[in-house]
């Protein structure tokens, strides 16, 4: 998905948020997976936009995740993927994750690690 930001204001807000929201979808990730027999891999993609894809493998499972669609669960109010990648639609902030004009890092830090353990909580530790 292509997110559509409805003012100048939003843009500069997801700005401040997605790397760092980036990183810490990334750790907590990491911290998952260490204590699994998953197999990771990232891989970078250009279509419909730059950004990142987690293929996970354990014995014949796989499972794909959308590095950025993760961020923006993270940075956005009530985010639904589109059905199609290519599909832009319009977002709102999370303004809960700004504090004064910056990061509220424990929010985004809790944040993270809610989508994060919602998106791999069906993980299996074993095959």
């Amino acid at each position: 998905m292509k997110p559509k930001f409805k003012s100048e204001l939003a843009w500069q807000q997801a700005q401040l948020l997605m790397q760092p929201a980036l990183i810490r979808i990334v750790d907590n990730i990491r911290k998952r997976l260490e204590q699994t027999s998953w197999k990771a891999t990232y891989q970078e993609t250009q279509v419909p936009v730059p950004g990142y894809q987690l293929l996970l493998e354990l014995g014949d499972r796989q499972k794909t995740l959308d590095i950025w669609e993760l961020c923006y669960r993270v940075c956005f109010r009530d985010y639904v993927p589109t059905p199609s990648p290519e599909q832009a639609c319009e977002v709102d902030i999370d303004t809960s994750l700004i504090d004064e004009g910056d990061v509220d890092w424990e929010r985004l830090d809790e944040k993270a690690r809610t989508v994060t353990h919602l998106v791999l909580a069906d993980l299996p530790s074993e095959a």
